[in-house]
């Protein structure tokens, strides 16, 4: 969220804020009749005039829009969605009473109850933002299809703070996954974390799971979303061309590989943050970085515009993992 991003240049660049409330809710503005998307709910904001920073416009929209002196806080996400930029940040706190002063309608909402078809395109990922967790634990396959030690250390990694699984078994029938994956399910749902299955999505929604996450060359094959929007759609990516094509079947999050060199892949290429960075801004959707990341890289990760960090080793307890 650099104001010399050259695609601030290019696009219409537009900044919005999260404001919650005491219970965690957040702040939603119904567009007004004339408007582009009228009807639809948005996230506070405005464009950001010429020769105006992005935080110095977000500071004056919503003092023009709700009355308020606003802290302005951490970036969130960075969204490039066809003619526009939408730059999207925390608001930390705010002063004066909150008011509907271009007469939009204003209302509260959990971001776990906000139906994203009620809002523009350029907002509907802030919503998948809101509702992720700043690290995604991609569970080692277990040695044997019954290993006493995996769901120790599944539940290890949640009571360590993992709100986010992708449960990846390569190499076993769909006879075996599916026991282990109702159990890892209850699992994860005893500690209010989401459970995504690898590659399976017919097996994710037959099971109840949280949704799918794609391998590139799965996702490639597809033109459409597979999975219905009350699930998680992710795909694994390592380029433009792929974040590009899991944005066109509909992907809610990616993730971006390998940002370092790593053990389990010692001759793959690594992207590097530069780069990282540089694709991360191209993407409409929040991306986890992954490959040599651990929770020490997370701060490092959303200063480059990710949503988090993704990690198998550095994820998992036991230690027991590949990378």
């Amino acid at each position: 969220m650099t104001d010399a991003d050259p695609d601030k240049q290019a696009r219409t660049h537009v900044v919005a804020g999260v404001l919650r409330d005491i219970e965690g809710r957040v702040l939603l503005a119904r567009r007004p009749s004339g408007k582009e998307w009228a009807g639809y709910w948005e996230f506070p904001g405005g464009k950001v005039d010429p020769h105006e920073g992005a935080q110095q416009a977000l500071a004056r929209e919503l003092h023009e829009e709700l009355g308020i002196r606003a802290q302005i806080g951490k970036g969130l996400i960075s969204i490039p969605c066809g003619d526009i930029l939408l730059d999207v940040y925390e608001i930390n706190s705010f002063r004066g009473r909150l008011q509907s002063l271009d007469g939009q309608a204003l209302a509260w909402a959990s971001p776990r109850d906000i139906d994203i078809r009620l809002l523009p395109p350029a907002d509907r990922p802030v919503v998948s933002a809101l509702r992720l967790p700043d690290r995604y634990l991609i569970t080692p396959a277990p040695a044997r299809e019954e290993d006493p030690e995996f769901m120790p250390g599944l539940e290890n990694a949640l009571r360590a703070g993992v709100r986010l699984v992708q449960l990846r078994l390569p190499g076993w029938t769909r006879a075996a996954v599916a026991p282990l994956a109702r159990a890892v399910r209850d699992c994860c749902a005893a500690h209010d974390a989401q459970l995504l299955l690898h590659a399976d999505w017919q097996l994710a929604e037959l099971l109840g799971l949280d949704g799918v996450h794609l391998p590139a060359r799965i996702a490639a094959g597809l033109r459409d979303r597979p999975i219905g929007h009350d699930r998680w759609l992710a795909v694994s990516c390592h380029s433009q061309e792929e974040i590009s094509h899991a944005a066109a079947i509909g992907a809610d999050f990616v993730t971006l590989s390998p940002i370092e060199p790593t053990a389990s892949h010692p001759g793959s290429v690594s992207l590097g943050w530069q780069r990282a960075s540089a694709l991360i801004a191209q993407a409409p959707m929040p991306v986890y970085v992954l490959g040599g990341m651990g929770p020490i890289d997370i701060g490092t990760a959303q200063r480059g515009g990710a949503q988090g960090i993704a990690a198998i080793r550095a994820l998992w307890p036991s230690g027991n993992a590949g990378t």
